[in-house]
Formats: C-alpha cells, structure tokens, sequence
C-alpha cells in the first residue's frame, strides 16, 4: 500500500486562533489572474519566512474549482522531497506556456464557421494534451496524500449531482480517493469545450470499486468557498479533535482568501429583446461564447459572494473575509478559451493592475464590486501574509507536538 506523504507544517487549527481558507475560481485560462494574486502572497510570506515558505505552509484548507482545481492540485501535491509540487510562483508561467496547447487557436479562414460546427457534434477540444501534462505533472498522487486539505468539486453527469473531492471526507471513504490527476481532469472538464472524464476507483481493502462520469465543477460550484467552509463545518460537526473547541457555527474564526478569474459585469452583453427569440443554438453559442455556460457559472460564483459578504458582515467579522475579483474583463478576456499569446498577456497584466486597485466589495443590490476601503488588494496581501505568518507561529507555540519544520 502507497504511505501517505509528509503532512504541511502547519499545526491544526485547535492550537491557533483561525481556519484558514483558500478558495480559487473556475475559469479556464482566466486562471492566470488568480495566479498573479497567488504568487505575490506567497513572496510576501517568504519575505516574512525564508525563501522556502509555500502557500501549503499556511491554508488549513484549498479548495479549487475547474482551472483553479488544477491550481490547488498543483500546490499541494508532494514532490519527492515531500515539499509542495509547484511553488506559487510558478503557475503564471505554466499557464503561459501551456495554454496555447491546451486551448489551440484555429486561424485559418473559415474557422469560426467550422468551430460552430465543431461544437454541435462534440466537445471544441479533444483535451489530449491537457490530460497527457496533467497525468505528467501530478503522476499518481492521491487525494490522501496532498500536503494540506483539499477540496475540489465535480459534477456526476450519470447521477446528475455534485461530487466533492474532500480530504476530510477520504479519511471514512476510501472511494473518494481518488489521483489529482483524475480529480483534476474531472473539475476541468467543461461542458462543450472538453470531454467528460470516467475512470474508477478501488478500495484495496474490500475490493470495492467506484465508478466516476465527471464533468466540470463549475456546474455545481464555480467559486468553490462556500463548499469549503461546509467541508470545515462537517468535520467540526463530526468532533475532530483538530478543531476542538470551535463551534460549527463560528464564523468569526474562519479567515477566508477566495480568488475570482475574472467576469464582465462592466460590458452590456446582451439584452432581454435581443434573447427574447434565442433557440438553443443562440444560447450555447454566440459570437465565440456560450452565454448559458457563462450565465451560470457567473452566477454561481456571485451568490457565493453575496452569501459569504452578507453572513461576514453579519457578523462584524468583514475583514476575515477577502474576496478579490475583476470585473473589467471585456472581449477576448472574458472568455476562458482564447488562448493567444496576446490575450494571455493582457490576463497576467490584468492579475498585475488588480494588485494595485482598491479593495471592493460586492454591493447587494447591483451585483458589482466597489471600492470598499482605501486600501489596494496588494496592501490588503500584505497584511494577510502577516496574519498568516503570525497565526502559524502561535500554533508552533502552543502544540504540545512543537514546531515542525518547513521540509527543503
């Protein structure tokens, strides 16, 4: 039987004052703003704690939806050093080399015309490729072995419901642990861009076997934070020791980081006359998008949002609550598939400039994030690493266990 890795660093959150929860968008190759945002945290964390300081070090919790599935996979998965696969860092400069693969560009005449036709018979990628790096990059890692919690969602097209992959509940079910490889192939797996993923997994112990048919997560959770505070929530529920004495309820102790990639709320898209006499073909494809696939994955992520914005609030614990989100995207950015070099560009310029803008928060009524503080996100990063830092050296401090060292 394979042995579980190295566990991250960080104490349990009983000997601290904190949950900490990382939560990242879906969103294709949109994904390159979130990991801008990562990789600045994570140089302030090193500045703070040595050049070997990882985002695994310090989140109790990742969860990940479609690309930001494969980016918690690709965070907390051990290299053979039992240190974390990828560092933050490098994740903007994977996305720059790999997308343009994944998502191939079609420039010849006629190309729009035969996409369109494309899509009506079957999936606009084969994701050959996708599937061939992730296998590469991840190997056979499982679900039990990541260097700290994990929590990724996918949706079961044979039962038609949600499928959380959660390291909390892979400990009483051994069917759940599946590779990352799978689990994230699976939550990428967006419906009309690339094919369903099934594979199976076994039990060694009983021989029991569980079949998968898995599409994108983002049809059941597109902003992944909520799924993860109820992952937190049940193994409080439970009576883990590793929470003890935090209540389920206790909102005030969770600190939560959720990454956005990207939408257009600034861009009129449509309008109601001009959708009023849309059949299906209009809705699944339109001018190079799928405005039903966008609609609900936006929507998705934006009552996460405004449910997450409005029980923080309720709680006087609005700082322990940060959501950062662009909603300037227009054109060929707001899409999840146009993978050029130009367009691919503009969204790590784009995770730049967000740095420096203002932190927001949603407004309930319009939907559309304003300037909350005078603040900027880069400020608002700083400060976390901070609290981050601090929160895990209390935990090294008050564990009967001691400190445990960051592995080189």
């Amino acid at each position: 039987m394979q042995m579980d890795s190295p566990k991250s660093p960080l104490q349990p959150p009983t000997y601290g004052n904190l949950v900490t929860i990382l939560s990242i968008d879906g969103g294709g190759i949109r994904g390159l703003i979130p990991a801008v945002i990562l990789g600045f945290l994570e140089s302030e964390l090193q500045k703070l704690d040595g050049e070997d300081a990882r985002l695994a070090d310090y989140f109790d919790v990742m969860a990940g939806t479609s690309t930001g599935g494969l980016v918690t996979a690709m965070l907390t998965a051990p290299n053979k050093e039992g240190r974390p696969l990828f560092a933050a860092s490098e994740i903007k400069d994977f996305y720059l080399e790999h997308c343009p693969k994944i998502f191939p560009q079609d420039h010849f005449p006629f190309s729009a015309a035969k996409n369109l036709v494309k899509s009506l018979t079957g999936p606009k990628y084969d994701g050959e490729y996708l599937h061939q790096l992730i296998h590469a990059k991840l190997g056979d890692t499982k679900l039990n072995q990541t260097l700290t919690n994990v929590v990724i969602p996918t949706f079961d097209i044979k039962h038609l419901q949600p499928t959380i992959f959660s390291s909390y509940e892979v400990k009483n079910n051994p069917l759940k642990n599946a590779t990352l490889a799978d689990i994230a192939i699976s939550t990428s797996a967006a419906p009309t861009y690339l094919p369903a993923h099934f594979f199976k997994v076994e039990d060694n112990s009983t021989g029991k076997v569980k079949e998968y048919n898995l599409i994108d997560g983002g049809v059941a959770a597109n902003n992944p934070a909520l799924v993860a505070i109820g992952e937190v929530t049940n193994e409080i529920t439970r009576g883990s020791s590793d929470f003890f004495p935090i209540r389920p309820n206790d909102y005030g102790r969770f600190l939560v980081l959720s990454l956005g990639t990207g939408n257009h709320k600034c861009e009129e898209k449509f309008n109601a006359k001009e959708v009023a006499g849309w059949g299906l073909l209009s809705w699944l494809t339109h001018d190079s998008s799928t405005p039903l696939i966008d609609a609900f994955t936006q929507a998705s992520s934006d009552m996460v949002d405004f449910h997450l914005s409005a029980v923080f609030r309720a709680l006087h614990s609005e700082a322990n609550y940060i959501r950062i989100q662009d909603d300037t995207l227009t054109g060929d950015t707001a899409s999840v598939d146009i993978a050029t070099v130009e367009n691919l560009d503009i969204l790590a310029k784009t995770g730049e400039e967000l740095l420096k803008k203002h932190v927001s928060k949603v407004n309930l009524d319009s939907g559309s994030n304003e300037n909350a503080y005078k603040a900027t996100n880069e400020h608002a990063l700083i400060k976390l690493a901070g609290i981050l830092s601090k929160e895990k050296k209390i935990r090294d401090m008050r564990s009967p266990h001691g400190k445990a060292p960051i592995r080189k």
